[in-house]
């Protein structure tokens, strides 16, 4: 699969699409990476193409050999789905992350696709409305960090500010987008993944004093939230 990337596009955001780590990522696409002089941070080049083998054209494969004994399915009916029809550009990629956010296999299998790469201008294909979407929030349990902290260098090379909104997390690939939402009250804010942790069982992500104080858990300590990969 390849990809161009567009600006504003978050590294994390490219690299879950693409199926790869940032590690991975960077030995296979050297041209389209680099870093930032005064900070030594690394960034993605706007307008480069990208690759990541191994990621959407293996789903395809192994979909692809499923429907090779399956028939389309009929689990997909007219209140269920809409009819659209294949536009100049369009691939299987756009049409699931970028218009209708629902998963490949989904599209492949309810229209018994049997070549999905060969998609026609003019094709018709049936569309599930009510699939679900590709990202669902999970349940994590929070802690957060303060003012011990803030000033010391953190994972992201930068030095921690308790006043920003961001996390630690221990294998989101920094700079990943995410949305934390407190359940018990319905408030959600957006942040980045900046720094690794935490270090303590049982925990998943560390918060910044500023995202713990919106969330109303400064008090709590330790709370169970909602957390959305953006």
């Amino acid at each position: 699969m390849k990809y161009e990337i567009q600006k504003g596009d978050p590294i994390g955001q490219v690299t879950r699409l693409l199926g790869l780590s940032w590690d991975e990522f960077r030995k296979l696409n050297p041209h389209a990476v680099a870093k930032f002089k005064n900070t030594g941070q690394w960034y993605i080049k706007e307008g480069k193409t990208v690759e990541g083998p191994g990621s959407f054209q293996a789903k395809l494969n192994e979909v692809h050999g499923e429907l090779k004994v399956s028939p389309p399915s009929h689990n997909v009916n007219n209140n269920q789905s809409i009819e659209y029809t294949i536009k100049p550009g369009d691939t299987l990629w756009k049409l699931s992350r970028e218009k209708f956010h629902i998963p490949v296999d989904t599209i492949i299998k309810d229209n018994g696709m049997l070549n999905p790469n060969a998609l026609q201008v003019g094709q018709k294909l049936r569309i599930r409305v009510d699939s679900p979407p590709l990202d669902n929030k999970e349940t994590v349990v929070a802690s957060w960090y303060g003012a011990q902290y803030h000033g010391k260098v953190m994972s992201n090379g930068k030095p921690f500010d308790m006043h920003k909104d961001t996390i630690a997390h221990r294998n989101l690939p920094l700079g990943t987008r995410v949305q934390i939402e407190n359940p018990a009250t319905g408030k959600a804010v957006d942040a980045i993944v900046t720094d690794r942790g935490p270090f303590i069982r049982g925990r998943d992500i560390d918060l910044s004093y500023s995202l713990a104080k919106k969330l109303s858990v400064v008090e709590k300590g330790v709370s169970k939230l909602f957390m959305k990969v953006l």
